[in-house]
C-alpha cells in the first residue's frame, strides 16, 4: 500500500499548551499569513488535543485554522512523525535535560530545523557533541537558547562590541540584569526546576567539557579582568549586583570560539553574494571581550533575597531529598520568587527587564599590549524589553524562526550552534527593536587611569 503523504507545515510549536508555549503560540499567530511574513502554515503539537484547543482559543482573537498534532517526548515515533511534517520545530518543553534530546534526535533524523528556549548549558553542549555531525549531514539546523536565554545577551554584547570603533578595543563587558515590575511577579517553575537540576548535575557538565577537545580561544587585548567583590554597587546605573550563574556567558563563549575558528562567520548553504558580503563585514566589526552576567537590584535588601535563593538551591540541590524539598515547595525556598502555577497575565503585563552592558577597554589597541596599562575607556549600552519568560522569550524565538524561514539559503546547511553565530549578521536586532525590545547606546566615557 502506498504511504500516506502527511502535510508539511512551516512551523510546528511543540509543547504549545505549556506555560511558555501558549505565549509562543500567541506571538506566532501575529505573523501567520500576514503581509511579508514567510509564515504561511502553522501547527501546534503536544500530548493533549483539548489543551491544545484551549491554547488556540486563548491565543487567537479570530480562530485561524491551525491543525493540532499529538506528540509526546516518551513516544519517539510520534516525534518522528511530527518532525517529518515540519520545516521548523519550536521546542517549548523543558527542562530540556529531561525532555529535549528525543526532540532534537527526531528533527535531525528528519532533516528539519529546530529552535528551543533552553538555558541549560549541559543540554546544549551535549547536543552539539552527540548530534552536530549528523545534523550537518542531514541538513538540520539545531539552535538552542533562542529565548531570553540567550538572545538579549548575544545580540546585546554584539551591539556593545560594535560601539568600539577602531582603534578602540574592548577588554571586558559585564551585563547587569535588572528585572522590574509594578507587582511582585513569580518566575516560571520550569526555570526553577532547570536551575535545581543544573546544580545536581554540575559535575556532568565539567566532565563533558573535559572530555572534549579544547575549543579555539579568542585573543582578547589587555589583562584578564580583576576578580571583584561578591556584591558590587554599580553607581553609574544605580544598581547592586551579584554574579548570576546563567547560561548566557557560556553561550556567548561558544559563539566567540566558533568566530575565532571562522573569522568571517559561517557560510550559507546557497548564500546570496550580498549576504556573504554583509556577513563578512558584520563580523569584522565584532571584537571579542571577556563576558560575565550579574543579577542586579535597586537596593541591597533585594540582593539578600536573590543570594538566599541561590544558597538554598546550591545547598539542597546537590542531594536527592534536598531536590525533592526544593521542587515540592519552590515558593518557600525561593522566598516567593518562583511558584508552580506561574504568574498571572496581569503580573506578566506589569513586568519588564533592563540589561546593562558595561564595557571597559582601550582607546587604542596598542595601549592594551603595554604591561602596565589599565582600561582607559568605558562604553555603556542597554537592552530593554517586556517580561522575560512569557513576553520577551516568545518575541525572540518567533523572530529567530521567521529569519530562518525567510533566509534559510543564507544560513549553514546544518549543525548544532549557539544563536549568536547564526543570527548575528541577520536583521534580528532590527526585528527585535520593531517588536518591543530596544537597544540603546547610553554613554562613552574616557577613564583617566591609563597606567599605574
Amino acid at each position: 500500500m502506498a504511504e500516506v503523504q502527511l502535510p508539511t507545515y512551516d512551523i510546528i510549536i511543540f509543547g504549545a499548551s505549556g506555560f511558555t508555549g501558549k505565549y509562543v503560540v500567541r506571538e506566532a499567530i501575529k505573523f501567520l499569513d500576514s503581509p511579508n511574513s514567510p509564515l504561511k502554515t502553522l501547527a501546534l503539537a503536544g500530548r493533549n488535543t483539548s489543551k491544545l484547543s484551549q491554547t488556540l482559543k486563548w491565543a487567537a482573537t479570530s480562530h485561524p485554522t491551525v491543525p493540532l498534532l499529538i506528540a509526546d517526548t516518551s513516544d519517539p515515533s510520534s516525534l518522528r512523525r511530527m518532525a517529518s511534517q515540519a520545516k521548523l520545530v519550536l521546542d517549548c518543553v523543558g527542562p530540556f535535560r529531561l525532555y529535549g534530546e528525543p526532540v532534537v534526535a527526531a528533527c535531525v533524523e528528519a532533516g528539519c530545523d529546530y529552535l528551543d528556549i533552553s538555558g541549560e548549558p549541559e543540554f546544549m553542549e551535549r547536543m552539539e557533541v552527540v548530534y552536530h555531525e549528523k545534523a550537518v549531514e542531514k541538513g538540520s539546523l539545531v539552535i538552542s537558547a533562542c529565548g531570553f536565554d540567550s538572545i538579549p545577551a548575544e545580540i546585546g554584547l554584539m551591539f556593545n562590541s560594535r560601539q568600539w570603533v577602531s582603534p578602540a578595543v574592548p577588554n571586558r563587558v559585564e551585563a547587569y540584569l535588572s528585572l522590574e515590575s509594578d507587582k511582585k511577579i513569580a518566575g516560571n517553575f520550569g526555570t526553577f526546576e532547570s536551575a535545581v537540576l543544573g546544580v545536581a548535575n554540575a559535575d556532568k557538565l565539567a566532565e563533558l567539557r573535559r572530555s572534549r577537545p579544547k575549543r579555539a580561544r579568542p585573543t582578547i587585548p589587555g589583562p584578564p579582568p580583576p576578580k571583584g567583590s561578591t556584591i558590587e554597587h554599580q553607581k553609574q546605573i544605580g544598581l547592586w549586583a551579584v554574579k548570576l550563574p546563567s547560561a548566557d556567558a557560556t553561550v556567548v563563549r561558544r559563539t566567540l570560539s566558533i568566530l575565532t575558528e571562522n573569522p568571517n562567520g559561517l557560510e550559507g548553504v546557497n548564500e546570496d553574494p550580498k549576504h556573504a558580503e554583509k556577513r563578512s563585514s558584520f563580523w569584522s566589526t565584532i571584537k571579542p571581550a571577556h563576558f560575565g552576567v550579574k543579577i542586579a537590584t535597586k537596593n541591597l535588601l533585594g540582593m539578600i533575597g536573590i543570594i538566599a535563593t541561590g544558597i538554598s538551591i546550591g545547598l539542597l540541590g546537590s542531594f536527592s531529598f534536598g531536590r525533592w524539598l526544593l521542587l515540592k515547595f519552590p515558593s518557600f525556598f525561593s522566598f516567593g520568587g518562583f511558584r508552580k502555577e506561574g504568574p498571572t497575565e496581569e503580573e506578566v503585563a506589569s513586568a519588564s527587564f533592563k540589561m546593562w552592558f558595561i564595557g571597559h577597554g582601550f582607546s587604542d589597541a596598542n595601549l592594551a599590549s603595554q604591561a602596565t596599562s589599565k582600561p582607559d575607556k568605558e562604553i555603556i549600552t542597554r537592552v530593554m524589553g517586556p517580561e522575560i519568560g512569557y513576553l520577551t522569550t516568545p518575541i525572540t524565538l518567533v523572530q529567530c524562526a521567521l529569519i530562518l524561514l525567510k533566509q534559510r539559503q543564507d544560513l549553514p546547511k546544518g549543525g548544532v550552534f549557539p544563536p549568536g553565530i547564526i543570527f548575528g549578521p541577520t536583521d534580528l536586532q532590527d526585528r527585535l527593536q520593531e517588536n518591543g525590545i530596544s537597544f540603546d547606546l547610553i554613554s562613552k566615557t574616557d577613564i583617566n587611569n591609563v597606567s599605574t
